[in-house]
């Protein structure tokens, strides 16, 4: 019946809303949620005898806040990439035609404002942290700067939002809340170097999938320069960094972890990694973009086990 109502009634709710969700991208949206939680719970893990937890309020407007700036930062990437996504992404609601350009160019535009209107009613930190974001969110997108076409600038953008912009801002976000000043500790440290450069591996291995639209449209990616196997293999071998960096933290107790439990975690993630890499077939393009993916899902998982790891510390 769902089905029957959505082929046949366009703005059906439930039509909408689907093209909403792709239109926010999820994986983005998922990674952005944990990346929330797994500061709090960093916060309070390397705190936990100093500071209280705050009021769910104030953690729901953080997280609507980074939400909205996400879809913003996205949206505004899919309003300038409609004729490339109808190659590398026709499932994409603008490229698909189950959102019109002026709607894209609404929503992107409500939750720009949303997001830093709500910011600015939360704290000084994260309405830099969501300012800074969206500034370099945009200068990566829209014309004439568009930085997304030149590979440096473009991967820069990415790992320095995720990595470092995003959980500087909210650790000193949430310390803030809990109103006590202090400095960084070496676990936010250790998680903000690990996404940094997890983030670097996410930048260039994104645009193996996407290569015959970027190529049609003179879009200068990693991938065309040097070819999809060997991008393939640095962004493995950046991973590895990532997990390798993670233990040597462990053994040698360098921030405030459970040693153990980090060390393990992170060897079987390395291992399960390098065996999912090893099946991946670079000639199929659906392959390549589940594994795409996976490093997503590993990503997620970080936000939870590191800061599992300063609790149990």
């Amino acid at each position: 019946m769902n089905q029957f109502f959505q082929q046949n009634y366009p703005f059906f709710p439930g039509k909408w809303f689907d093209a909403f969700w792709r239109f926010s991208r999820p994986h983005t949206i998922i990674g952005t949620s944990l990346s929330v939680l797994g500061l709090y719970l960093l916060t309070l893990g390397v705190t936990a005898s100093k500071f209280p937890g705050i009021p769910i309020g104030q953690f729901f407007a953080t997280w609507l806040a980074c939400l909205c700036g996400n879809i913003y930062i996205v949206g505004l990437n899919q309003l300038e990439d409609v004729e490339i996504d109808k190659i590398n992404k026709p499932y994409l609601p603008l490229a698909s035609g189950d959102f019109t350009k002026s709607q894209g160019q609404l929503i992107v535009i409500l939750t720009g404002i949303f997001a830093l209107v709500i910011a600015l009613f939360s704290g000084p930190f994260l309405f830099w942290m969501v300012a800074i974001s969206l500034a370099i969110g945009t200068a990566y997108s829209l014309p004439p700067i568009r930085l997304k076409q030149y590979p440096f600038w473009a991967a820069l953008c990415i790992f320095s939002v995720r990595g470092t912009i995003v959980n500087l801002g909210l650790f000193l976000h949430f310390s803030w809340l809990f109103q006590r000043s202090q400095g960084i500790p070496r676990a936010v440290w250790a998680l903000t170097v690990f996404i940094l450069v997890f983030s670097f591996a996410i930048a260039i291995f994104k645009d193996i999938p996407d290569m015959e639209g970027d190529r049609f449209y003179n879009i200068t990616t990693l991938t065309i320069q040097l070819g999809q196997k060997a991008v393939f293999k640095l962004a493995r071998w950046v991973l590895t960094i990532c997990y390798g960096g993670m233990i040597f933290v462990g053994l040698f107790k360098l921030a405030e972890v459970n040693p153990i439990f980090l060390v393990i975690t992170h060897i079987i993630i390395l291992v399960v990694m390098w065996r999912k890499s090893r099946e991946v077939d670079l000639e199929n393009k659906s392959a390549i973009a589940n594994f795409y993916q996976f490093i997503w899902k590993l990503f997620f998982v970080e936000y939870l086990v590191f800061p599992l790891a300063c609790i149990f510390g």
